[in-house]
């Protein structure tokens, strides 16, 4: 959920680091006690409209902290941590768990301002490998003059993961031929085998289950901010990432110096329920869909193998997805040989969605299809199955169900999905199996300190928001929506294409980035950025 990337190979390690395996879609007072956070509970009940049933969630400033972090070198400018956090944080001095921590040195230390907390999204995205994989090119954002610092959120990576099975091979049989539904009969089994996932969470994971929401994440960034010795922050989020930074806004607005938001969520959808979250997290990919097929057809033969056939690329697509729909296609000579189910159809376009880079060979493939050769599509699709996959998926849900749990239950898939199918035809179904279906699950885990809210607590500098005009994962409304929910926040579009800047770069984005960051300048109200180049001719 992103750089200066002049280096298209390096913006490739960049967005690596920052998919999530599928579909999935964050200063003191001065004072030596810093005041308790906005919305945050308190023994006399909630504030502020936290959801927290009356449970106490400490400030992480609030004493308990113990000095400094205990760095160790691992790598060039890199220095490596783990640093120890409750696992309650309504119990400060009960059980910890380990945090897996990183910091990336700033690369002009005689100029440098301070430390940039950054999370590249998810929910679960590794911050480690954010950093190793971008961390020279993410210190481009703040001009060399920020240390970076990111973790792996608790529950995910190698902070406390989330594992719901005893070993690989038992995960590898548990997901084996397993694929997202494209039938009535294959929904009813899918739902099936959800109660079943969720059994064997809550048995392999326990009270950390109930412990890696948002909020939880929050409060172990301003443990980190504090250790660091920062007294405020500037924190650089991407996609879900941005959910973080407007939650810590919030709850601790005055401890802000910077926030920049790119890739945004919309607050209020994503933690409403299961359903509308990921009706939200669908809204933009038709959208993007159409502009693919449209900006196909401008380009021409030359540039897009959909073009140029006597007809629309959308009339050539659409005819393909009428006939997956009706029954899979056989792939003889995919490895190994497989069908191209609906379902698989529609998840091999979320890679090519993302980043208009891949979008003369995604329309290839989809140009094969048409003309019955699915192999490449079913080799995209059969990533999409792995258990790696299916176990990025699960622990993205199981932060996400703490934040905003499921209204209705897995049985009432049809209704569900299919609402979500009328919210996007391309990926509302796909989103509900992946991220609504565990949720909906009788899911073993609730959180007593999620919090819901105020979210218009204002900052003393703006909070930047930065969006794609064109973003299949977060919708550009979303980031018209924050702007206007939140405090104090000035929104930049970039008119261009993908899940975050970084795939369709724009210099004017850059610099205004950094301009931000460095010195705390906010771009003109309605300052519109023009990507460097147009998809289909980079």
């Amino acid at each position: 959920m992103t750089t200066s990337v002049q280096n298209r190979g390096r913006t490739t390690a960049v967005a690596a680091a920052t998919v999530l395996a599928l579909f999935a879609a964050g200063c003191t007072s001065g004072s030596d006690q810093p005041s308790t956070p906005t919305g945050a509970a308190t023994s006399s009940g909630n504030a502020g409209g936290a959801t927290t049933s009356g449970s106490s969630a400490v400030s992480p400033s609030s004493g308990t902290a113990t000095t400094g972090i205990a760095w160790t070198s691992c790598g060039e400018r890199l220095e490596c941590a783990s640093v120890p956090v409750p696992l309650d944080w309504s119990d400060p001095g009960g059980k910890q768990i380990n945090l897996a921590v990183i910091k990336h040195l700033a690369s002009k230390p005689d100029q440098r301002i301070g430390t940039m907390f950054t999370d590249p999204g998810g929910p679960g995205d590794t911050g480690i490998g954010f950093i190793r994989g971008g961390g020279d090119d993410i210190d481009k954002w703040g001009d060399g003059r920020f240390d970076l610092i990111a973790w792996d959120p608790r529950g995910t990576h190698a902070s406390s993961p989330v594992k719901c099975f005893a070993s690989d091979t038992e995960a590898a049989t548990f997901w084996n031929g397993v694929a997202l539904p494209s039938t009535p009969t294959e929904s009813t089994a899918y739902a099936a085998r959800m109660k079943d996932l969720a059994q064997r969470c809550g048995e392999a994971m326990g009270p950390l289950l109930s412990h890696i929401s948002t909020a939880d994440t929050v409060r172990d960034m301003d443990r980190l901010r504090e250790l660091n010795g920062d007294e405020t922050i500037t924190y650089a989020g991407l996609s879900y990432g941005t959910f973080i930074g407007q939650m810590y806004a919030n709850m601790y607005p005055d401890r802000v110096r910077a926030m920049m938001l790119e890739g945004v969520v919309y607050p209020l959808d994503y933690l409403t329920s299961a359903e509308t979250r990921s009706s939200n997290d669908a809204a933009g990919t038709d959208q993007v869909f159409n502009q693919f097929l449209t900006l196909c057809d401008q380009a021409g033969p030359d540039k897009c193998a959909l073009a140029g056939h006597g007809e629309p690329a959308a009339a050539r697509v659409a005819r393909l997805f009428a006939q997956v729909k009706a029954a899979p296609i056989p792939a003889p000579n995919a490895s190994p040989p497989d069908e191209l189910h609906y379902s698989d159809l529609k998840i091999s376009s979320f890679p090519a969605m993302r980043d208009p880079h891949l979008w003369p060979k995604y329309a290839a493939d989809l140009n094969a299809a048409v003309d019955g050769d699915v192999t490449a599509l079913v080799t995209a699709a059969q990533e999409s199955r792995s258990p790696a996959a299916y176990d990025e998926a699960t622990k993205s849900a199981a932060i996400s169900c703490l934040d905003g749990p499921a209204s209705k239950t897995v049985d009432d898939w049809p209704t569900v999905v299919g609402n979500l199918d009328a919210s996007s035809v391309m990926s509302g179904s796909v989103q509900g199996w992946w991220l609504w279906a565990p949720c909906a699950a009788n899911w073993p885990a609730s959180s007593d300190d999620r919090y819901t809210g105020p979210w218009d607590t204002q900052t003393k500098e703006p909070i930047l928001l930065i969006n794609n005009r064109y973003d299949p994962n977060t919708a550009y409304r979303n980031a018209v929506r924050s702007q206007l929910l939140l405090g104090n926040a000035a929104l930049l579009t970039s008119q261009g294409y993908g899940h975050l800047s970084f795939n369709n770069p724009s210099a004017c984005i850059e610099a205004a980035r950094t301009a931000y960051l460095v010195d705390l300048e906010v771009p003109a109200p309605g300052t519109v950025c023009q990507p460097d180049q147009q998809p289909f001719n980079f």
